[in-house]
């Protein structure tokens, strides 16, 4: 059975292990080296055994540590295009050596050892942003995160999800009264920037399957979230829908990262 290990969600950065016995990737790289190497530990997964690192968008929480990871341990990146015309803009991440830049496609299937993956895009003001399905075996496993609405191609990719990986970034009233400036609170809650908790759980709703058994929450804010917020509205909606949710919460591994909601469905 696949491993799946949300390392960090969250501003101050995200990265998700995914594979099995013989593959396995990360799903962004937005903090340090160490941080990820460290956190990979925790897991008893040994950094130089990871097989890819998968890069949804270009900005500093997702891409922070992905040049050292790739240079220290000769990790291939895949990003789109125009994500990796950004990235190569970025004088952070160092020289990346040309054999391990790889570009991905939407809807276009990557292979990577035994696991096939599928980037999809999605609405957020980045160059070029991707979520990502990976399949391992009979196993189906999508991330998506970093989007500020839902539309059609992300639902019918999210769909036959085993386990999933979805932003409930904000509480809407929270974010209203909060402290941010409005110009960024308006950008937050544009179709470019971030979901809600409550479009969160109105998306499992639209493409929950009897395949769907796990639900981390990601990318909570700080400042416009809580934990248990996030949590009870999902579940709220999820049980006005006459899905009858259990959860609890799991503990990010990295040193900064956040709490994620995690939720087992059960019909």
């Amino acid at each position: 059975m696949p491993r799946f290990c949300p390392l960090a969600s969250g501003s101050s950065g995200n990265c998700v292990f995914a594979g099995n016995g013989r593959t396995r990737v990360l799903i962004d790289a937005g903090m340090s080296g160490k941080r990820i190497q460290s956190s990979l530990r925790l897991i008893n997964i040994e950094p130089e055994s990871i097989d890819a690192i998968l890069i949804t968008h270009e900005h500093c929480d997702h891409v922070f540590g992905a040049g050292i990871m790739s240079r220290r341990f000769d990790v291939p990146i895949y990003a789109t295009k125009k994500t990796w015309a950004a990235m190569d803009r970025d004088p952070s991440l160092g020289s990346i050596p040309s054999k391990n830049k790889r570009v991905v496609r939407y809807g276009e299937d990557v292979t990577i050892g035994d696991m096939s993956v599928i980037p999809f895009e999605i609405p957020h003001d980045a160059a070029e942003p991707a979520g990502y399905c990976l399949h391992l075996s009979e196993y189906k496993i999508s991330v998506a995160t970093d989007m500020g609405c839902v539309t059609d191609g992300v639902r019918l990719n999210l769909r036959g999800s085993d386990v999933l990986l979805l932003e409930s970034n904000h509480d809407l009233d929270m974010l209203r009264n909060g402290p941010y400036p409005w110009p960024l609170k308006k950008r937050i809650m544009s179709d470019l920037g971030h979901l809600s908790n409550a479009n969160c759980g109105v998306l499992i709703t639209e493409i929950l399957s009897d395949r769907l058994k796990h639900v981390y929450l990601g990318h909570l804010s700080d400042e416009n979230n809580r934990p248990n917020l996030a949590l009870e509205t999902v579940c709220g909606i999820l049980a006005d829908s006459g899905i009858r949710p259990g959860y609890d919460f799991g503990v990010s591994l990295a040193e900064r990262g956040h709490i994620s909601g995690y939720i087992d469905l059960e019909e």
